[in-house]
């Protein structure tokens, strides 16, 4: 039996909501070739925006960090919905994108960002390991402290 995302996800004790449908027009995911574009993931609790705010003003590095690790959660739901909850269909995690919602004065947005890279790391092992962007911008759609995009590779099997 093929192993799934869902239950390596689940024997690390991480929960995954499930893919979130766009908001606008445009797709959660694209795969060209043997690509995975993965829109940007917002942090959500429930279905619902969460960790509304910025870094350096009303959101916490601690409650910064947790917005990444729901971000990324939520592009591994996009995975699953891609590759049918294929484990063995995930070459490597290529890249992330993590954006934080900062003020000008917040710099440790790599530090925020690791979070989201932990989550590749713990689902994917040395597959998780990614090139990676972390960028402080003023404001994320909903309010949300951090939105996560990624590349994945995918193996045709």
């Amino acid at each position: 039996m093929t192993a799934s995302i869902t239950g390596r996800a689940a024997s690390l004790g991480l929960t995954l909501e499930s893919a979130s449908a766009p908001a606008a027009n445009y797709v959660p995911f694209v795969v060209e070739g043997d690509l995975l574009h993965i829109s940007g993931q917002i942090s959500r609790h429930n279905g619902q925006p969460a960790y509304l705010g910025r870094l350096g003003d009303n959101i916490s590095d601690d409650e910064g960090a947790q917005a990444a690790r729901q971000s990324a959660l939520g592009v591994v739901a996009q995975i699953v919905a891609a590759t049918d909850d294929r484990l063995d269909r995930v070459a490597r995690v290529v890249r992330l994108n993590v954006f934080i919602a900062s003020t000008p004065a917040f710099s440790a947005q790599s530090v925020i960002a690791n979070s989201a890279s932990d989550v590749m790391v713990q689902i994917f092992g040395e597959a998780g390991r990614h090139a990676r962007s972390a960028v402080g911008v003023a404001s994320l759609p909903a309010g949300v402290a951090v939105e996560v995009e990624a590349v994945i590779a995918l193996k045709n099997t």
